[in-house]
């Protein structure tokens, strides 16, 4: 039948999914993405954009806890309704949800609704759903093909990711959550134990923070975020436990004992030694893995490896006709590096002259906790392992007057440079607004700048993105402003 025949077929609509679907309309190529619970994916509805919701509400409130030191006085307690704060941010996340189901009506995309499997290269089954929409702002589109057999030439699996579970430490939804449970609490806990400081570890950590919950962050790692520059993890640290977040690094919760309204987490040191912590929940933020499951690729002999779908450089499988792309073909699991993967994948399909792979070195992660943690490039350790002679520039955020001005003066901006070839290996920044400055860096390192054209550029005054180049200039002993 002509109406389920495709040039491409996503399964999945996360933000890899429909970027790519985008783009591939774009290009000329009948197009349709298969969706089994809502548009948008986990990023739109339960990750990314409803997380950072949260934290502005966070933030507003810190602002408003210190507001005397603005010279503001403001009249009774400021308080947060839990259910106000929680019901802001799903209407955020509903409002895109709906944006991204106008942008597949836009683009002439069809939507198909239902839960895919392959049943052979170039052509999938759609079944009936296994997790319909359970939210009444986000329902099942107008307009939309159900279950069926369609057939494309060539299929992309953009299924995302899933928390990641520890034996013995399941999430239970109701005393051990995942960020479901953190993002919607019916109610305010007293306590928290979240366990793991990656990005969603941490940011869910400095939300309830925030909110006035006590909270207790166990690392198995020496540092927190221990992807992050060794200085900032350090740096980030400092600040997090000067607001008041207890952490506990090189330990491991290696049981949980529940009780009617509470757990008792077993952490247990480096050393050997156990101590409790007892809290009402625990957060698991030990990592996601890949939706590799139950979409046939077992079946048709698609390759993968710990969890994730293998692809090459512009995002093929082992089986032609079958690509990969986003959380599902492996880390950095992040929605940005899932949207340019999958630009880059139609693109070579279409056969737009000039794609060329993904620099992964200048994947950029951002962490949205207060305060803010942003990256590109190597780190200084890394480069020191790669054999590079570097330089190494830093500025303090206390001495830049935007900053200042702010209220927002605890920060710090890292550059490395390679010695010989003036070549920007990585920046590494913490503090208030660091994940819109590192986008200057990005521009700049996918440029090929140097240093001497970084400090040749004007930047505005006062902002804090003058710190940038202030770094750039300590990195070379000609620092200004400090």
């Amino acid at each position: 039948m002509a109406d389920t025949n495709y040039d491409v077929i996503i399964i999945g609509s996360g933000p890899g999914g429909y970027v790519t679907a985008i783009r591939s309309a774009q290009l000329g190529l009948k197009t349709a993405i298969v969706e089994r619970e809502h548009l948008g994916g986990i990023c739109l509805n339960w990750g990314c954009i409803p997380t950072k919701a949260l934290l502005r509400s966070a933030e507003i409130l810190d602002h408003a806890n210190h507001a005397k030191s603005f010279g503001l006085t403001l009249e009774g307690s400021m308080k947060a309704d839990v259910k106000d704060v929680v019901a802001r941010s799903r209407g955020v996340s509903a409002r895109l949800n709906g944006g991204v189901g106008f942008l597949m009506k836009k683009n002439k995309i069809d939507v198909i609704w239902g839960e895919a499997k392959l049943a052979k290269p170039g052509q999938i089954v759609v079944g009936k759903s296994s997790k319909p929409a359970v939210e009444p702002q986000h329902p099942v589109p107008k307009g939309v093909k159900g279950e069926g057999t369609y057939t494309a030439k060539h299929i992309i699996v953009s299924t995302g990711a899933r928390p990641r579970a520890l034996p013995g430490i399941e999430p239970d939804g109701k005393l051990i959550w995942t960020y479901f449970e953190a993002m919607k609490p019916a109610k305010m806990p007293k306590s928290l134990v979240v366990m793991g400081s990656g990005a969603i570890g941490i940011e869910f950590a400095s939300f309830y923070l925030s909110m006035g919950v006590d909270v207790t962050v166990v690392e198995l790692m020496a540092n927190v975020m221990p992807v992050e520059d060794e200085e900032i993890s350090k740096f980030a640290r400092k600040a997090l436990e000067k607001r008041g977040l207890k952490i506990i690094t090189e330990a491991k919760v290696t049981k949980v004992d529940k009780a009617a309204n509470s757990i008792t987490a077993h952490v247990e040191t480096k050393d050997g030694k156990v101590s409790q912590i007892t809290a009402d929940h625990l957060i698991s933020a030990v990592g996601v893995q890949g939706n590799i499951e139950n979409i046939g690729l077992e079946a048709l002999g698609v390759k993968t490896d710990r969890g994730c779908v293998v692809i090459d450089e512009y995002g093929r499988t082992s089986v032609p006709g079958i690509y990969a792309i986003g959380d599902v073909a492996g880390p950095p699991m992040l929605a940005h590096k899932a949207e340019h993967e999958g630009v880059i994948c139609i693109e070579k399909i279409a056969g737009v002259p000039g794609v060329h792979p993904m620099d992964h070195r200048k994947i950029p992660g951002c962490t949205y906790c207060n305060p803010q943690v942003a990256s590109v490039g190597l780190t200084e350790a890394k480069a020191k392992e790669q054999g590079r002679d570097i330089r190494v520039g830093r500025y303090m955020f206390n001495a830049n007057g935007k900053a200042i001005a702010l209220g927002e003066d605890n920060g710090l901006i890292k550059v490395i440079f390679d010695k010989k070839t003036g070549e920007l290996l990585g920046a590494h920044m913490c503090g208030a607004e660091v994940t819109e400055l590192i986008q200057g860096f990005i521009v700049a390192m996918n440029l090929e700048t140097t240093e001497e054209e970084l400090m040749h550029t004007i930047f505005p005054h006062p902002t804090l993105s003058e710190m940038m180049k202030e770094a750039v200039l300590d990195a070379y002993g000609k620092v200004l402003n400090a």
